[in-house]
């Protein structure tokens, strides 16, 4: 045990958001997405929901301030201007958490794969709504 850290930040977790460097970025996965063959390492938090892994993901890592959209969804199929109640729940977690707040900005589904496949690490949660899928770009913790 750690203090100070949110206890769901796993072992494996903590290692892949260390290692990360200015401008890796990671996603955070519902239990809907296909985690283990989008290509980069997979960290499981099986029963964990998507809303508490951002929390406790950005009360350790910064945001990129660097970059236009350091927070980016999955759009709603057929509907790209929908906003998800679980997306909504990001923003104010982003809101109150980030160290500096950003908005969160947009993918098309197949986009978002394709930017989840570089992605320094796939985080795969067991949530279950629907579009709670979020890539987060890491900053700088300035001096």
């Amino acid at each position: 045990m750690l203090r100070n850290l949110p206890p769901i930040l796993s072992p494996s977790l903590l290692y892949a958001l260390r290692a990360m460097g200015h401008g890796d970025e990671i996603a955070i996965v519902d239990a809907n997405f296909p985690a283990e063959s989008s290509g980069p390492d997979c960290v499981r938090l099986d029963g964990i929901s998507a809303t508490d892994t951002l929390k406790a993901i950005l009360s350790v890592m910064p945001l990129d301030t660097f970059v236009a959209a350091p927070a980016r969804t999955m759009q709603v199929v057929g509907d790209p201007d929908a906003v998800p109640e679980i997306v909504a729940e990001f923003q104010t977690i982003i809101d109150d958490t980030a160290d500096k707040p950003a908005r969160i900005s947009t993918l098309e589904r197949h986009a978002f794969y394709e930017a989840a496949s570089h992605a320094f690490a796939v985080v795969q949660t067991g949530e279950t709504r629907l579009y709670g899928n979020i890539i987060l770009t890491k900053g700088i913790i300035e001096p």
